[in-house]
Protein backbone atom coordinates (compact mmCIF):
# COMPACT_ATOMS: atom_id res chain seq x y z
CA UNK A 1 0.00 0.00 0.00
CA UNK A 2 1.31 3.34 -0.93
CA UNK A 3 1.72 6.30 1.52
CA UNK A 4 -0.36 8.82 1.34
CA UNK A 5 2.28 10.87 0.19
CA UNK A 6 2.68 8.78 -2.86
CA UNK A 7 -0.81 8.67 -3.42
CA UNK A 8 -1.60 12.57 -3.56
CA UNK A 9 1.39 12.55 -5.96
CA UNK A 10 -0.21 9.23 -8.04
CA UNK A 11 -3.61 11.16 -7.58
CA UNK A 12 -2.24 14.83 -9.30
CA UNK A 13 -0.79 12.82 -12.18
CA UNK A 14 -3.83 12.12 -13.61
CA UNK A 15 -5.38 15.64 -13.12
CA UNK A 16 -7.46 14.69 -9.76
CA UNK A 17 -5.95 16.18 -6.60
CA UNK A 18 -6.66 14.57 -2.99
CA UNK A 19 -8.23 16.23 -0.51
CA UNK A 20 -5.87 17.74 2.36
CA UNK A 21 -8.22 16.63 4.81
CA UNK A 22 -10.27 13.37 4.83
CA UNK A 23 -12.40 12.55 7.81
CA UNK A 24 -12.05 9.90 9.82
CA UNK A 25 -15.03 7.60 9.65
CA UNK A 26 -16.95 6.31 12.44
CA UNK A 27 -17.87 2.10 12.87
CA UNK A 28 -21.06 0.96 11.81
CA UNK A 29 -22.22 -2.48 12.42
CA UNK A 30 -26.28 -4.60 12.72
CA UNK A 31 -28.86 -3.06 14.60
CA UNK A 32 -32.55 -4.21 15.35
CA UNK A 33 -33.22 -2.95 11.66
CA UNK A 34 -30.20 -3.70 10.09
CA UNK A 35 -29.90 -7.66 11.23
CA UNK A 36 -26.69 -9.74 10.88
CA UNK A 37 -27.26 -12.26 8.27
CA UNK A 38 -24.62 -14.86 6.81
CA UNK A 39 -25.93 -16.31 4.04
CA UNK A 40 -24.47 -17.77 1.01
CA UNK A 41 -23.61 -16.05 -1.80
CA UNK A 42 -25.19 -16.56 -5.63
CA UNK A 43 -24.07 -13.33 -6.90
CA UNK A 44 -22.66 -9.87 -6.77
CA UNK A 45 -23.83 -5.95 -7.83
CA UNK A 46 -21.77 -3.55 -8.56
CA UNK A 47 -23.60 0.05 -7.59
CA UNK A 48 -22.91 3.15 -8.73
CA UNK A 49 -24.15 6.66 -8.06
CA UNK A 50 -24.88 9.09 -10.61
CA UNK A 51 -23.84 11.90 -8.34
CA UNK A 52 -26.08 15.00 -10.51
CA UNK A 53 -28.91 13.35 -8.52
CA UNK A 54 -27.16 12.90 -5.93
CA UNK A 55 -26.10 16.32 -5.21
CA UNK A 56 -29.38 18.26 -6.58
CA UNK A 57 -30.92 16.97 -3.12
CA UNK A 58 -27.71 18.40 -0.64
CA UNK A 59 -28.18 16.65 2.92
CA UNK A 60 -25.76 16.05 5.91
CA UNK A 61 -23.00 14.70 4.62
CA UNK A 62 -23.50 15.65 0.63
CA UNK A 63 -19.75 17.29 1.58
CA UNK A 64 -18.44 14.29 1.61
CA UNK A 65 -18.76 13.28 -2.23
CA UNK A 66 -17.77 16.99 -2.97
CA UNK A 67 -20.37 18.45 -4.47
CA UNK A 68 -19.93 22.16 -3.50
CA UNK A 69 -16.88 21.52 -5.59
CA UNK A 70 -17.72 19.06 -8.51
CA UNK A 71 -21.14 19.95 -8.77
CA UNK A 72 -21.65 16.33 -9.10
CA UNK A 73 -19.89 15.13 -12.24
CA UNK A 74 -20.88 11.82 -12.98
CA UNK A 75 -20.41 8.44 -11.97
CA UNK A 76 -18.84 7.59 -8.59
CA UNK A 77 -19.01 3.92 -6.69
CA UNK A 78 -21.41 2.87 -4.08
CA UNK A 79 -20.24 -0.43 -3.44
CA UNK A 80 -20.25 -4.35 -4.30
CA UNK A 81 -23.07 -5.76 -2.98
CA UNK A 82 -22.99 -10.00 -2.01
CA UNK A 83 -26.58 -11.06 -3.37
CA UNK A 84 -28.11 -14.22 -1.47
CA UNK A 85 -29.38 -16.87 -3.54
CA UNK A 86 -33.01 -16.08 -3.30
CA UNK A 87 -34.59 -12.70 -1.76
CA UNK A 88 -32.47 -12.04 1.01
CA UNK A 89 -28.72 -11.18 1.27
CA UNK A 90 -25.96 -11.24 3.39
CA UNK A 91 -25.28 -8.06 5.62
CA UNK A 92 -23.13 -6.99 8.27
CA UNK A 93 -21.33 -10.68 8.57
CA UNK A 94 -18.80 -9.31 11.06
CA UNK A 95 -17.79 -6.74 12.90
CA UNK A 96 -15.52 -4.35 11.02
CA UNK A 97 -13.11 -1.80 12.31
CA UNK A 98 -12.10 1.61 11.52
CA UNK A 99 -10.56 1.52 7.72
CA UNK A 100 -6.87 2.75 8.16
CA UNK A 101 -6.26 6.35 6.51
CA UNK A 102 -3.83 4.64 3.80
CA UNK A 103 -7.29 2.39 2.38
CA UNK A 104 -9.28 5.71 2.48
CA UNK A 105 -6.95 7.51 0.49
CA UNK A 106 -6.22 4.76 -1.92
CA UNK A 107 -10.06 4.23 -3.20
CA UNK A 108 -10.99 7.94 -2.66
CA UNK A 109 -11.26 9.03 -5.89
CA UNK A 110 -14.22 5.87 -6.88
CA UNK A 111 -15.50 6.79 -3.45
CA UNK A 112 -15.24 9.85 -2.19
CA UNK A 113 -16.68 9.41 1.00
CA UNK A 114 -14.74 8.07 3.85
CA UNK A 115 -17.52 7.12 5.80
CA UNK A 116 -19.46 5.66 3.03
CA UNK A 117 -16.31 3.22 2.04
CA UNK A 118 -16.78 2.45 5.96
CA UNK A 119 -20.24 1.30 5.67
CA UNK A 120 -19.93 -0.74 2.41
CA UNK A 121 -16.75 -2.63 4.36
CA UNK A 122 -18.91 -3.12 7.09
CA UNK A 123 -21.95 -4.00 5.95
CA UNK A 124 -21.06 -5.56 2.63
CA UNK A 125 -17.17 -6.53 2.22
CA UNK A 126 -17.21 -8.76 5.66
CA UNK A 127 -19.20 -11.09 4.10
CA UNK A 128 -17.15 -12.04 1.13
CA UNK A 129 -14.33 -13.29 3.11
CA UNK A 130 -11.71 -10.85 2.26
CA UNK A 131 -9.94 -8.67 3.52
CA UNK A 132 -10.59 -4.98 3.33
CA UNK A 133 -7.81 -3.66 0.92
CA UNK A 134 -8.46 -6.79 -1.25
CA UNK A 135 -12.90 -5.79 -1.13
CA UNK A 136 -11.52 -2.62 -2.40
CA UNK A 137 -9.32 -3.46 -4.68
CA UNK A 138 -11.87 -5.77 -6.20
CA UNK A 139 -14.55 -3.45 -6.07
CA UNK A 140 -12.32 -0.49 -7.65
CA UNK A 141 -10.76 -2.52 -10.16
CA UNK A 142 -14.20 -3.29 -11.52
CA UNK A 143 -15.52 0.27 -11.32
CA UNK A 144 -12.33 1.51 -13.53
CA UNK A 145 -12.97 -0.87 -15.99
CA UNK A 146 -15.97 0.38 -17.12
CA UNK A 147 -16.86 2.69 -19.89
CA UNK A 148 -19.89 4.62 -19.22
CA UNK A 149 -22.36 5.97 -22.41
CA UNK A 150 -22.62 9.70 -23.31
CA UNK A 151 -24.68 10.76 -20.51
CA UNK A 152 -25.13 14.32 -21.38
CA UNK A 153 -26.12 13.49 -24.75
CA UNK A 154 -28.88 10.57 -23.20
CA UNK A 155 -29.60 12.99 -20.67
CA UNK A 156 -31.04 15.88 -23.35
CA UNK A 157 -33.33 13.29 -25.09
CA UNK A 158 -36.33 11.28 -23.89
CA UNK A 159 -35.03 7.67 -23.25
CA UNK A 160 -36.27 4.73 -21.36
CA UNK A 161 -34.66 2.50 -19.01
CA UNK A 162 -33.88 -0.23 -21.88
CA UNK A 163 -32.26 2.90 -23.94
CA UNK A 164 -30.10 3.52 -20.79
CA UNK A 165 -29.52 0.48 -20.07
CA UNK A 166 -28.35 -0.78 -23.86
CA UNK A 167 -25.95 2.21 -24.07
CA UNK A 168 -24.25 0.62 -20.86
CA UNK A 169 -24.08 -2.35 -22.78
CA UNK A 170 -22.77 -0.67 -26.04
CA UNK A 171 -20.31 0.40 -23.99
CA UNK A 172 -18.31 -1.80 -22.16
CA UNK A 173 -17.95 -5.52 -24.18
CA UNK A 174 -19.28 -8.53 -22.39
CA UNK A 175 -22.55 -6.75 -21.21
CA UNK A 176 -25.75 -6.74 -22.30
CA UNK A 177 -28.88 -4.71 -21.67
CA UNK A 178 -30.37 -7.82 -19.45
CA UNK A 179 -27.46 -7.30 -16.93
CA UNK A 180 -28.12 -3.78 -16.59
CA UNK A 181 -30.75 -2.55 -13.56
CA UNK A 182 -31.61 1.00 -12.68
CA UNK A 183 -32.79 2.75 -9.52
CA UNK A 184 -34.98 5.64 -10.26
CA UNK A 185 -37.21 7.82 -7.74
CA UNK A 186 -40.37 7.97 -7.84
CA UNK A 187 -40.26 10.89 -10.64
CA UNK A 188 -38.13 8.59 -12.54
CA UNK A 189 -35.16 10.67 -12.01
CA UNK A 190 -31.88 8.43 -11.75
CA UNK A 191 -30.50 7.60 -9.00
CA UNK A 192 -28.12 4.79 -9.62
CA UNK A 193 -26.74 2.01 -11.85
CA UNK A 194 -26.85 -1.45 -10.94
CA UNK A 195 -24.67 -4.01 -12.81
CA UNK A 196 -25.75 -7.37 -11.98
CA UNK A 197 -22.66 -9.80 -12.04
CA UNK A 198 -21.84 -13.74 -11.06
CA UNK A 199 -19.80 -15.16 -8.39
CA UNK A 200 -16.64 -14.61 -10.85
CA UNK A 201 -17.80 -10.67 -11.65
CA UNK A 202 -18.95 -11.48 -14.76
CA UNK A 203 -22.27 -9.33 -16.02
CA UNK A 204 -25.05 -11.92 -15.36
CA UNK A 205 -28.77 -11.32 -16.54
CA UNK A 206 -30.54 -9.34 -13.63
CA UNK A 207 -32.98 -11.42 -11.58
CA UNK A 208 -35.76 -8.63 -11.08
CA UNK A 209 -34.13 -6.16 -13.74
CA UNK A 210 -36.42 -2.63 -14.47
CA UNK A 211 -39.17 -2.36 -17.32
CA UNK A 212 -37.54 -1.58 -20.37
CA UNK A 213 -40.14 0.88 -21.50
CA UNK A 214 -40.30 2.72 -17.90
CA UNK A 215 -39.63 6.40 -18.87
CA UNK A 216 -35.76 7.85 -16.75
CA UNK A 217 -35.33 11.37 -16.36
CA UNK A 218 -31.40 12.24 -16.02
CA UNK A 219 -30.27 14.94 -14.40
CA UNK A 220 -27.33 16.74 -15.62
CA UNK A 221 -24.17 18.10 -13.83
CA UNK A 222 -24.62 21.88 -13.24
Amino acid sequence: MMGLFALAVAYAATGWALPAHIPVPHAEGASADQPRRIEPIGSYTLALIWTPEHCYHPVPGAESFQCGIEKGSGFVLHGLWPDGLGKSWPQWCADAAILPPSTIAAHFRATPSAQLMQHEWAKHGTCMGITSDAYFRRSNRLFHRLRTPDMAALGRTAVSAGTLASAFAAANPGMRPDTVNLNLDRDGWLREVWLCLDTRFRPEKCATPIAADRPVRIRLPR
